[in-house]
């Protein structure tokens, strides 16, 4: 056992004994993860990644460090003459040789107790909303914002925008190593351009709570409009939508959800723009093998794009803000009217409201002031003595339209109206009408309908008393759903 005297010699400098220490308390944290994953304790994706990537990168630099500083200190010995011939023995007898050994047992196993705890710690506070929106509050503040006012408010940051698995973890953290300089340094654009074209498929995340296999038919949606009067007036819109899914008996395709995701077919299509909103051409491929191209009016002699340049479509190519929605000034006001947040008895209160929200404001601050300044002096101005009376309700109404603004318009990030639409429904945007607005046809003159009624059926548009919703739920009730 004499070539362990020249290790264990050259091995006693400082560089060498970090790298022990390093190198063992990565591994054993390592396997400690290894061990939990084992006993079936699914790792989180930045579990996953500590585990597999950073853990071991430690291990490895710690093995570097250890032969790296025996090389030093030779090299050391060599230059001040002092290398011996005879290397000292391994003696535990000697209390230097007990003192080292001991002193790197003692530190490797500090060290894995503060490497398990931070990484436990840092492992949970990266896994949380608030890191992923409340860190980055500038460039993320728009996105965090509509986030904690979605329907999917808790549902962590991470199950939609990585999924399980460490695969696409490190993909989505190489491309937040950018985020983070770009953080840092000022250098992010404003706004943040969508959609994410790195995103993860939907298939992997949108999927594992939602199906599109699901048979939900017909939804009744209910869409409440005031008129733009000094006495405004509530008027109803109700549609039938078709969303569909799977006949259950049959198997089937109906509605929306049925066509553009049945299993065994698939949507394609080629996009000019990065917002994906001037689409050009689409690729139907059925379940049978058929596949039918579409062109739009401007590329009826053109060839058809490579199939690897297409975007497959999914979810959130029509469902592109199922967190982070946002509103524009009109819809916003009716739901605010429709809700009593605003005193639907202020006259002209829709039109004020409409118009303070879409003025330029430089700063939410700003923002607050002019609205509630320009609110005070058109009704001082025109209804001085409703004013005097009602002017906690103005200000109150004031409120309302603050929160509104703070709620959709970001003047540090230029976010405002309409700059992230929805591409559910066509009113402030294409939306559906990118693919289904009559102009795009195959070679043989069959076409992408057009119809209105193939997304949804009009039972009532903008009426004061619909009476399907009287014969439905009773002249005192309120519908199953409005939007």
């Amino acid at each position: 056992m004499r070539w362990i005297r020249p290790l264990w010699y050259f091995g006693n400098n400082r560089l060498s004994m970090i790298g022990t220490v390093l190198a063992t308390t990565s591994a054993v944290t390592v396997i400690s993860f290894l061990t939990t994953s084992f006993f079936g304790v699914e790792l989180t994706p930045y579990a996953g990644i500590a585990a597999f990537i950073i853990f071991p990168s430690l291990f490895l630099l710690g093995l570097f460090l250890i032969p790296l500083g025996m090389v030093r200190r030779r090299r050391r010995l060599v230059r001040e003459g002092r290398l011996p011939h005879e290397f000292p023995a391994v003696d535990l007898r000697q209390p230097n040789t007990r003192a080292g050994i001991l002193t790197v047992i003692a530190l490797t196993g500090v060290n894995v107790v503060i490497f398990l705890a931070a990484a436990y710690r840092g492992l949970h506070v990266m896994d949380s909303t608030e890191f992923c929106g409340a860190t980055c509050h500038v460039p993320m503040q728009p996105e965090y914002t509509a986030y904690q006012a979605s329907a999917h408010a808790r549902v962590p940051c991470v199950d939609c925008h990585i999924g399980p698995g460490a695969g696409w973890f490190v993909r989505s953290k190489l491309s937040g190593s950018w985020q983070l300089i770009a953080v840092t340094f000022d250098l992010f654009p404003r706004p943040i351009p969508t959609p994410v074209h790195n995103l993860r498929p939907s298939r992997d995340t949108c999927e594992q709570c939602h199906w599109p296999e699901m048979f939900v038919g017909d939804r009744l949606v209910v869409r409440t409009h005031f008129t733009d009067a000094e006495n405004p007036v509530e008027q109803k819109t109700v549609l039938l939508m078709h969303t569909g899914g799977l006949d259950p008996l049959t198997g089937k395709p109906l509605g929306n959800h049925g066509v553009h995701l049945q299993p065994g077919s698939s949507i394609r299509y080629a996009a000019t723009d990065e917002k994906r909103q001037e689409i050009t051409y689409v690729r139907y491929e059925k379940p049978n093998g058929e596949v039918v191209e579409f062109f739009g009016d401007d590329q009826k002699d053109a060839t058809a794009p490579p199939l690897d340049s297409l975007r497959l479509m999914d979810c959130v190519d029509c469902h592109n803000r199922p967190a982070h929605a946002f509103e524009m000034p009109e819809p916003a006001v009716d739901r605010a009217l429709a809700a009593g947040e605003l005193d639907r008895t202020l006259p002209w209160i829709r039109n004020r409201a409409v118009a303070l929200l879409q003025q330029e404001y430089a700063s939410h601050e700003a923002a607050a002031t002019g609205i509630r300044n320009g609110l005070r002096e058109f009704y001082q101005k025109h209804y001085a003595s409703l004013f005097e009376q009602r002017r906690t309700t103005i200000d109150a109404a004031a409120d309302v339209l603050i929160g509104l603004y703070r709620g959709n318009v970001f003047p540090e990030m230029k976010v405002t109206w309409g700059t992230y639409p929805t591409n559910l429904g066509h009113d402030a945007a294409p939306g559906c009408l990118r693919c289904h607005d009559g102009s795009k046809k195959s070679r043989d003159g069959r076409a992408i309908p057009d119809d209105c009624e193939t997304c949804h059926g009009v039972v009532a548009m903008e009426e004061e008393n619909p009476q399907v919703l009287d014969l439905l739920f009773g002249a005192s009730d309120e519908p199953a759903e409005e939007e």
